[in-house]
């Protein structure tokens, strides 16, 4: 009975004991719990508890688009629709700072401009409260979140907006809901240009801009301040142009399949500057057209002298004339340009024609002068010997026609081989050497001619082309 009471108290000691103390596995957990507790962030605590917990302060840098879309209540509104989406049109002011003009083509008919374009309008759904009345500005990553105005450029080449060393773009936006959306681009458009002055001529090209899906309908385009909307940077310049006026104009451009839509230009006249082609062009030409009058006074005789001397002016001209339009668009009309390089071409060229004249009429003569000489013997029984004596010898008949003699000794030997024929003539009976004295004197005066006719028509061509064209 002792035995039995004694191991009851045993086991029921046994039993309590194990209800006490937790397993090392339930120990452990128990830890990992209280760690994973700790490790969570505070939450506030329930009504009714004195509890206080601490909160960590947020990394609003971690968090600026969800900020930033937060104050501007992005998610609150539908940005693809314009704003006033069934009202009025949205009036969209434009002011364009001129950065610089890159490239002006004649042979693409183009032109390349950097510029800063900057947009102004209104979006009430911006609008923000602010106790300091400060605008906020963006980069171009809330751009793309927003409604901007979907602007291009019309008869554009190439464009691009400048990335260095991040987008070229600024987003200003103020509490009251007006929005200033700047960017910088540069553009190649075209620029019909007309050349038939060049290279004395002046060029008007335009940059125009236009929204690409809003008509005047949905959307007013115009220049925020008028002409005063167009800046330009004072060191703006070219090498073969000089910029003479910036200016601004509005209008209405329509399509058949979607509407009228504003466009606004950007207008700058050009004038070319003369002096590179007075160097290049219009002096080399001129001083060919001079060099082939030298050959007026080379004898004609000298033919190894003003045969070449013809042929290196025309080749010269045939060089100059090659090289200015290969630089040049193929267009099919002539220009002032073209007008004078072909007069000086023709000029060069008629100086060598007037050679040929010459030599023709040089050698008709020596016929004749021979032909002369073999009658002259017949006269050797005449009633005045004298005049068939040493006064006319082999010399003489070889030195008829030398252009170098003066007028004077010109007249006197006409008058003796007008005198020889006539006594020829009377002793043999032979017609027609009036018709030789003819035809020498002419040979002796071309020369002569040449050196007042083609310098005096040359510079009457000049004083008409610069009169016109200048």
């Amino acid at each position: 009975m002792h035995t039995d009471v004694v191991l009851l108290n045993l086991l029921l000691w046994m039993v309590g004991v194990s209800g006490q103390p937790r397993s090392r596995g339930q120990m452990l957990q128990s830890h990992r719990h209280v760690r994973s507790k700790r490790e969570m962030p505070p939450t506030v605590a329930p009504h009714g508890k004195n509890s206080s917990p601490i909160f960590k302060s947020p990394d609003i840098t971690k968090a600026w688009g969800s900020n930033t879309e937060r104050l501007l209540r992005i998610e609150d509104h539908d940005f693809t629709m314009r704003p006033g989406f069934g009202g009025p049109a949205v009036p969209v002011g434009v002011d364009v700072q001129v950065e610089s003009l890159d490239a002006i083509s004649e042979v693409d008919m183009d032109f390349t401009m950097t510029l800063y374009l900057r947009h102004y309008w209104k979006d009430e759904r911006l609008a923000f409260k602010s106790n300091h009345n400060q605008s906020m500005t963006f980069d171009s990553r809330l751009v793309k979140k927003i409604w901007v105005p979907d602007m291009f450029f019309v008869h554009s080449k190439r464009s691009f907006t400048h990335d260095t060393t991040t987008d070229n773009v600024m987003l200003r936006v103020y509490p009251d809901g007006k929005v200033l959306y700047s960017l910088r681009v540069t553009v190649t458009a075209m620029c019909s240009m007309d050349l038939s002055r060049f290279p004395l001529d002046t060029q008007t090209c335009s940059l125009e801009i236009e929204s690409y899906a809003y008509t005047d309908d949905d959307l007013l385009l115009y220049w925020k301040e008028g002409n005063r909307s167009l800046n330009t940077d004072k060191g703006i310049s070219l090498s073969q142009f000089l910029i003479q006026e910036f200016h601004t104009t509005t209008r209405l451009a329509f399509y058949s399949s979607t509407g009228w839509y504003n466009r606004l230009y950007i207008n700058f006249t050009l004038r070319r500057h003369i002096f590179f082609f007075l160097l290049q062009t219009y002096f080399p030409a001129t001083l060919m057209v001079m060099l082939s009058w030298v050959s007026f006074w080379i004898d004609r005789r000298a033919v190894p002298a003003r045969v070449p001397l013809g042929i290196t002016t025309v080749l010269t001209m045939s060089t100059i004339i090659t090289g200015v339009n290969a630089s040049m668009p193929r267009v099919s009309y002539i220009k002032a340009v073209d007008i004078y390089l072909w007069v000086s071409f023709v000029f060069v060229f008629l100086s060598v024609i007037e050679y040929a004249a010459v030599n023709y009429l040089s050698t008709l003569q020596e016929r004749k002068e021979r032909k002369l000489r073999e009658r002259l013997p017949c006269t050797c029984g005449m009633a005045h010997p004298g005049m068939m004596s040493a006064s006319y010898s082999e010399v003489d008949a070889n030195t008829t026609g030398n252009y170098g003699l003066s007028e004077e000794n010109g007249v006197k030997r006409e008058r003796m081989l007008v005198q020889l024929a006539m006594e020829s003539d009377q002793v043999t009976g032979h017609v027609g050497t009036s018709a030789y004295s003819k035809a020498w004197i002419d040979t002796h005066v071309i020369d002569k001619y040449s050196r007042v006719i083609f310098p005096g028509s040359y510079i009457l061509f000049n004083i008409i082309y610069w009169s016109i064209y200048s």
